[in-house]
């Protein structure tokens, strides 16, 4: 057996850049990077690589940016590579079946969720808008479908009641690096890994996020709004209008012992604690950090030093 396998990675954001970053810990011979080409970023447009160029880059590995693998030029350069090995994390692309059979073992995924629950582009969000107690990280065998193939190896993790969307991608990102290793690794060392098969029945779809449904329905419970804002922190965070402005609303928790009659999106008290506001099923959210137009993220107790008329109670969230 060779001393190192042959490693294509392919990746675009921070959470793929953890898996990148854990195998060139591990000392696994990554041979070239495929990730999607640079974009537009910032006020000025300029063109920013992605976080896995940036480390690619850092540690002098190639980098590849196709516009689509679908490409028979895009195959033949991936297949001169002679890759034992593609590992996939939050890529961007398709992955058709020719370039499926082009390494030796096959294509491997980092997936952020415990599948088959939350198969698709935005499991760690939808996990925290269901409810869920717990998620988790699934290395998987590629194969044609969305998130279908035979599962390799789990990882899990808890969902705490102030998780946002950015924490636990921020935890998920590590833990799926050290599943990806532990992976890895047993195929270096030629250890036979047991595939287990999807329960299709048990499948739950996690679509894209829109900014459109970020926007807080304060006809909701306060339950659900508190999910919702905790999932889009930090994109595309939760949003309302107040005095026909736009502002986002970046923490909040539950008052479980409040009620109110009130209109759903009135503000009933503003102290340094932060904004009470009613919601649709009577219970009362409490508002901790927010952001006026034109403003930073601030915590409550803060902005109504300057801008308490425009938090009294009365005001109404959402006109």
């Amino acid at each position: 057996m060779e001393s190192h396998l042959r490693i294509v990675f392919a990746g675009t954001p921070e959470f793929a850049a953890e898996s990148l970053r854990a195998l060139l810990q591990g000392h696994h011979d990554v041979i070239a990077v495929y990730t999607q080409p640079d974009r537009p970023s910032g006020r000025g447009r300029a063109l920013k690589p992605s976080a896995v160029k940036e480390l690619a880059l850092l540690r002098e590995i190639p980098v590849l940016q196709p516009l689509s693998l679908k490409d028979a030029d895009a195959q033949a350069e991936l297949a001169a590579l002679k890759p034992d090995l593609m590992v996939v994390a939050a890529y961007g692309l398709i992955l058709p079946p020719d370039v499926l059979a082009i390494p030796r073992l096959g294509c491997i995924n980092v997936h952020a969720s415990l599948l088959p629950r939350w198969r698709g582009a935005a499991p760690i969000q939808r996990a925290i808008l269901a409810g869920d107690n717990e998620t988790g990280i699934t290395i998987m065998q590629m194969d044609v479908g969305l998130d279908t193939g035979a599962m390799l190896a789990k990882a899990s993790c808890p969902i705490s009641l102030r998780d946002t969307g950015a924490s636990l991608h921020d935890r998920l990102a590590l833990l799926g690096g050290d599943a990806l290793l532990g992976v890895v690794d047993s195929l270096h060392d030629g250890e036979e890994l047991i595939p287990e098969a999807q329960d299709n029945a048990l499948a739950t779809y996690a679509a894209k996020l829109s900014k459109e449904e970020a926007l807080i329905d304060w006809q909701q419970s306060a339950e659900v709004i508190e999910r919702n804002i905790r999932a889009f922190n930090n994109v595309p965070v939760a949003h309302t209008l107040l005095h026909g402005e736009p502002v986002r609303v970046w923490q909040a928790r539950v008052l479980a012992d409040d009620i109110s009659v009130e209109t759903p999106g009135t503000i009933l008290r503003a102290d340094k604690h932060g904004l009470a506001v009613a919601c649709g099923d009577g219970n009362v959210l409490l508002i901790e950090t927010l952001q006026l137009a034109g403003g930073k993220a601030l915590p409550i107790a803060q902005l109504l030093n300057a801008k308490r008329d425009t938090l009294s109670p009365q005001t109404v969230f959402g006109l």
